[in-house]
């Protein structure tokens, strides 16, 4: 307020000193405001971001699935999202835990609604989710503690997609254009924030309003960016994920690529984000023979490990359900049905069996533990032979 006098003259008049006080709140109130972007306008079809898979819908899986999905609804599922463990742990600062909440793992579930044309459960859930995490219609928090009411102020980019992913597929599968107006809106913010030139980057802080110089390629939705994304920006994004490329000896793809420096990192993979990196590709048919191969033994010998050097040395010998379900979902998408099964069943070995067990149904590969992203990534998974 001692601002605001000290702009005004002395002799200007009462009424005039309201009105110049009147405005300058105004303006201040409207600064606080996310400014306007106008929304995208994809040329592509909605139908476009749906699965290209051949492998045979024979309902295999149908019963693994049912028990999944009983499972995730009765110890998982939350009207405010999806718990990350069943187990209620201590919060941890890095990473979330226990009963904490992700966007990533409500993406998934929409996902999973929106393919099977769950349409009353989806609107609930969705509704739900911009509830919890909804960071001013720009983004989505990424992480929630729903014991202390935390939203974190960052969003991952990644996550954001994968919701805004499951809005298009809504669309596509009940061909309708309910959710098509609000997902050119926020991919329009999102892209101002994270995508700005086609630059994507891991996060953007709407405290901080500021975000990194680096972006995951893991984050790089292919399938995703290319309905949203104008044909030439979405072929530099390609350039930018395939110029990552490891070579032949050990076919996958570094972590990340620095915009400031234009290099790519040269540290440790983390296998899901590794996977994640060639299911994006898989998803538009830029996936290498080479990293297929490789992938295809891993997955005969049951090798997949949870971390790599960029030499492709293993540097943490635990497994991930989770990982299988990743190289099954890439496996489908080039139609390659022998693979896909035997990293399912692999996938499936970690299911719990036991209908006096509170877990019965869900994944589980420690006591009392049980991960919503090994859960749903092996729901996603079973979606590729499971008829919706």
């Amino acid at each position: 307020m001692k601002m605001i006098q000290k702009l005004m003259p002395k002799s200007m008049p009462l009424k005039f000193t309201w009105l110049m006080l009147s405005l300058l709140i105004l303006l201040s109130i409207t600064g606080c405001q996310k400014k306007d972007v106008a929304p995208v306008t994809p040329k592509a079809a909605a139908s476009d971001v749906l699965s290209t898979s051949k492998i045979n819908q024979d309902n295999r899986y149908a019963s693994q699935q049912k028990a999944l999905v009983s499972f995730l609804n009765r110890k998982m599922v939350q009207k405010q999202g999806i718990y990350t463990n069943v187990q209620a742990t201590a919060n941890s600062s890095e990473v979330a835990t226990g009963h904490e909440m992700l966007s990533e793992s409500s993406g998934f579930w929409l996902e999973y609604l929106a393919v099977n044309g769950r349409k009353k459960e989806f609107a609930a859930f969705y509704k739900a989710t911009k509830k919890t995490f909804d960071q001013n219609g720009q983004q989505f928090s990424y992480r929630y503690n729903p014991n202390t009411q935390k939203k974190y102020s960052v969003n991952a980019t990644l996550d954001d997609l994968r919701i805004l992913r499951a809005l298009v597929i809504y669309d596509a599968v009940n061909q309708t254009d309910k959710y098509k107006k609000e997902a050119n809106q926020r991919f329009a913010y999102l892209r101002q924030n994270c995508i700005l030139d086609g630059h994507l980057i891991d996060y953007y802080d709407v405290k901080e309003k500021q975000g990194n110089h680096s972006g995951a390629l893991a984050y790089f939705d292919l399938r995703t960016l290319k309905y949203f994304e104008s044909s030439k920006v979405y072929q530099r994004q390609l350039k930018v994920v395939k110029g990552g490329y490891l070579g032949d000896v050990f076919p996958l793809y570094a972590a990340s690529f620095n915009w400031k420096t234009n290099q790519y990192a040269q540290k440790n993979l983390n296998t899901s984000e590794a996977l994640e990196t060639l299911l994006h590709l898989s998803e538009v048919g830029a996936l290498k023979k080479t990293s297929r191969h490789w992938l295809a033994q891993q997955i005969q010998h049951q090798s997949l490990t949870n971390g790599y050097t960029i030499n492709g040395v293993s540097v943490n010998n635990n497994q991930s359900s989770a990982n299988y379900a990743l190289a099954a979902m890439i496996f489908a998408n080039v139609n390659d049905e022998k693979h896909y099964h035997q990293a399912m069943k692999i996938v499936w070995s970690s299911q719990i069996k036991n209908n006096s067990s509170g877990f019965n149904g869900g994944l589980s590969q420690a006591a009392n533990k049980s991960y919503s992203f090994n859960n749903l990534t092996a729901l996603t998974a079973a979606q590729f032979s499971v008829s919706p």
